[in-house]
């Protein structure tokens, strides 16, 4: 070992990785120091998380060398690589949404209690140790709750928690913020600020530039499964940062959109939900063209109403008018057949179906559509129709024989858009359509937004993110705890303004 690489804890020296038709990473070197948060960022498809996951025990690597603390290690699997003091908080959330929030922490390690030489789970300590580990963490999650009755952002929150519980030496966290709030983003960076501070790693992956620059110190940009370069982020700028991982300039952060809103195509009039923790008396209208963004806090229900619009849960009261006509939707069929499709927010908990092909799940919405008069599949039309949307969005994929969770995150989220637009809707329901997804797939998906809006149709986009709730939106709709406190024309739009009312609490 070299004096030089002692001042790093971890270095991944050549690694390649290869997969049936796609070369994932060619020679890719990686440096890590201790005490210091490395960020690595490059668009979706890069090879980011290929080489994260051949760190992690989850991939082999074909060629190249692992260092971790000065030793050479062969990680066999993710438990050989916790043991060794590398943990990983995945961008897709992996818990068991039936066993409770201790449980899932303490998964495959939990504290025994001995009687004689029979060994009995012993809830009691469990249940301490994680209350403990909350606390240290400042986190208000019960250790008793079921993970899957959590919202997104609490059980992004335990897998953030779980990943420190291992006292690992090199933590890596894969899109951590993708389903937080700014406030508690600043929590997740108040943690790394004190894991740093104990001589913890940290590799950061994000596609939030304003994150890169608030809590790392070195970055490191892919492209095409190849290392770029690694820069102090002192040295670099955003323009720059961009150019590095996209392979050009990035002068329009939003495309122009260039639709004229028409004719009401949805009205809303005082939908309640039949949950009454949930949004009540809400009102809107939607017209032909339009883009209408919905902003409002974590818990402002944003998601449970356009849910309830899509026959996902059920209202108390209201009405759902499409055309002007009153519509009865109580399953996403009735939905469906009036015309409107749904983008979910959790990509890989309700959207994609992991073991399907990509025109499998391209198709599964509109197999009807597909069905021959002697009563089957015609799969020769199902497959040119899903090749031909996918490639208008340009899908990166091998084949369309391709299994979609080998996709990277931004590319499965194309095919969703395609699944949807072969269904043939007038109205498109897009929930957090460009979350944990690059730069340069976000302009794609945003082209794609305004294209469809100048042919007609109609699109609800639920965002988080203010500057594309401000970019794409012909108005903004805001909820705050399930009540709609006002909508904004495209000039009066404005962080300050959406703020306002994201917090006009009663």
């Amino acid at each position: 070992m070299s004096d030089d690489s002692r001042e790093y804890v971890l270095e991944m020296v050549g690694v390649s990785k290869s997969f049936p038709g796609v070369h994932a990473l060619d020679g890719v070197s990686l440096r890590v120091r201790p005490g210091k948060v490395h960020a690595l960022m490059g668009e979706n498809g890069a090879g980011k998380s290929t080489l994260m996951k051949c760190l992690f025990g989850i991939y082999r690597e074909d060629a190249g060398e692992i260092t971790l603390k000065g030793e050479k290690v062969k990680f066999h699997s993710a438990k050989d690589a916790l043991e060794a003091g590398v943990s990983m908080i995945h961008q897709e959330l992996s818990n068991v949404p039936e066993r409770s929030v201790r449980e899932n922490i303490w998964l495959g390690r939990e504290p025994l209690r001995r009687i004689g030489p029979m060994g009995f789970l012993d809830h009691k300590k469990m249940h301490e140790d994680t209350t403990v580990l909350m606390k240290s963490l400042d986190m208000e999650i019960d250790p008793a709750e079921r993970m899957g009755g959590l919202s997104i952002s609490k059980q992004q929150a335990c897998e953030i928690a779980k990943a420190v519980s291992y006292n690992a030496s090199v933590v890596v966290m894969d899109e951590p913020s993708s389903s937080l709030t700014e406030t508690e983003t600043a929590h997740l960076f108040k943690i790394i600020r004190d894991l740093t501070s104990k001589g913890v790693a940290v590799i950061y992956i994000s596609h939030k530039m304003s994150e890169i620059f608030q809590v790392a110190d070195e970055v490191s940009i892919m492209r095409d499964g190849r290392m770029i370069g690694t820069f102090p982020v002192a040295d670099i700028d955003e323009d720059r940062l961009i150019k590095l991982m996209v392979g050009r300039d990035n002068t329009h952060r939003f495309p122009p959109v260039e639709s004229t809103p028409g004719p009401i195509r949805l009205e809303i009039r005082d939908l309640t939900s039949a949950n009454p923790r949930s949004f009540k008396n809400v009102s809107f209208e939607l017209r032909q063209g339009e883009i209408l963004g919905i902003g409002g806090l974590v818990g402002a229900q944003r998601t449970e109403l356009v849910e309830a619009i899509f026959g996902l849960r059920r209202l108390a009261s209201g009405e759902i008018l499409v055309d002007g006509e009153k519509a009865e939707i109580r399953t996403p069929r009735d939905a469906i057949a009036r015309g409107i499709a749904f983008i979910t927010e959790d990509r890989r908990g309700s959207g994609i179906f992991p073991l399907l092909s990509i025109t499998m799940n391209t198709a599964i919405a509109s197999l009807d559509s597909y069905v021959s008069p002697a009563l089957l599949l015609e799969h020769k039309r199902i497959e040119a129709e899903s090749r031909k949307l996918n490639e208008a969005l340009r899908t990166k994929t091998p084949s369309m024989s391709t299994l979609i969770q080998n996709l990277s995150g931004g590319n499965q989220q194309k095919v969703l858009v395609s699944r949807w637009l072969m269904t043939l809707p007038d109205i498109l329901i897009m929930d957090e359509p460009t979350r944990g997804i690059d730069v340069g797939a976000k302009f794609e998906i945003y082209t794609l937004m305004a294209d469809l809006a100048k042919n007609g149709k109609s699109i609800i986009m639920v965002s988080s993110e203010m500057p594309e709730l401000i970019g794409m939106s012909h108005r903004v709709m805001v909820l705050c705890a399930g009540r709609h406190t006002g909508t904004l024309e495209k000039a009066q739009a404005t962080q300050e303004s959406i703020m306002r009312l994201a917090t006009q609490f009663e």
